[in-house]
C-alpha cells in the first residue's frame, strides 16, 4: 500500500475516533440531563452514540471514565470562557462580564457541573480536575480584587483569601440555582455580583 495512502487512511480512522468520542461525551451529557448519573448505564450510553456496548469499552472502561472525560471537557470551557476575567482592566466591568459567563456555563452545562460537584469528594479525577478549576478561578478573582485596591498577602482580609471565599459561594449559590430556573440563576448572579462588588469596593 503506497504510504500516502495509508497516512491517510490513518487520518480518518483518527477523525472517526474523535467523532465517536464526542457521541460518546454528548450523549453522556443528554442522559445526565434526562435520567442522572446513578440511572444512567453502559448500555445507555453506547446506544445514544450509535454503538455497541464493546465499541465503547474501546474508548472507556466504564461510566465513571466517560463522566470523568466529560468533566474535563466541560472545565475547559470553563477556563476558556473565563480566561479574559483575569486579563480585563477595569475591576468593575471585569466582574459584570465574569458573572454573565458563570450565568451562561450553568445555563449550558448545569447537568455536568453538579455531577462534577458531587462526585468530586468519591472520585479522585474529578476531584483533581474540579480543584485545579477552582484554582484558576480563585486566581482570576485574586487579580480582580488586586486591581480594585483591596490589598495582597495572607490574612484573612487580603485578596487571596477573600478570593477562595468568594469562588466556593459562587459555586455553591449556582449549585442550587441551577436546579431551579434560569430566572433563578439570573439572582444568584446578580446576589454574587453584589458581594463581589462589595467585597471589592466597588459599590459606591
Amino acid at each position: 500500500m503506497p504510504a500516502h495512502h495509508s497516512a491517510r487512511s490513518r487520518r480518518a480512522t483518527e477523525r472517526k475516533g474523535d467523532l465517536r468520542e464526542r457521541a460518546i461525551l454528548d450523549t453522556c451529557e443528554t442522559l445526565l440531563v434526562q435520567k442522572g448519573y446513578d440511572a444512567m448505564t453502559v448500555g445507555d450510553l453506547a446506544q445514544g452514540a450509535g454503538i455497541t456496548r464493546g465499541a465503547l469499552y474501546f474508548y472507556f472502561g466504564s461510566k465513571q471514565e466517560v463522566v470523568t472525560a466529560l468533566v474535563a471537557r466541560t472545565v475547559e470551557h470553563l477556563w476558556e470562557r473565563s480566561r479574559a476575567t483575569a486579563e480585563a482592566d477595569e475591576p468593575r466591568r471585569a466582574v459584570t462580564a465574569a458573572m454573565r459567563r458563570t450565568v451562561e456555563l450553568w445555563d449550558e452545562h448545569g447537568p455536568v457541573m453538579r455531577t462534577a460537584i458531587d462526585l468530586s469528594l468519591t472520585v479522585p479525577e474529578i476531584g483533581e480536575l474540579w480543584s485545579h478549576t477552582a484554582d484558576l478561578f480563585i486566581t482570576a478573582i485574586t487579580a480582580v480584587l488586586e486591581r480594585a485596591g483591596v490589598q495582597a498577602g495572607p490574612e484573612p482580609e487580603q485578596a487571596p483569601a477573600m478570593a477562595r471565599a468568594l469562588c466556593w459561594m459562587i459555586e455553591r449559590t449556582f449549585y442550587h440555582a441551577s436546579q431551579e430556573s434560569h430566572e433563578e440563576l439570573q439572582k444568584a448572579s446578580s446576589t454574587c455580583e453584589h458581594i463581589w462588588l462589595t467585597s471589592a469596593g466597588l459599590t459606591a
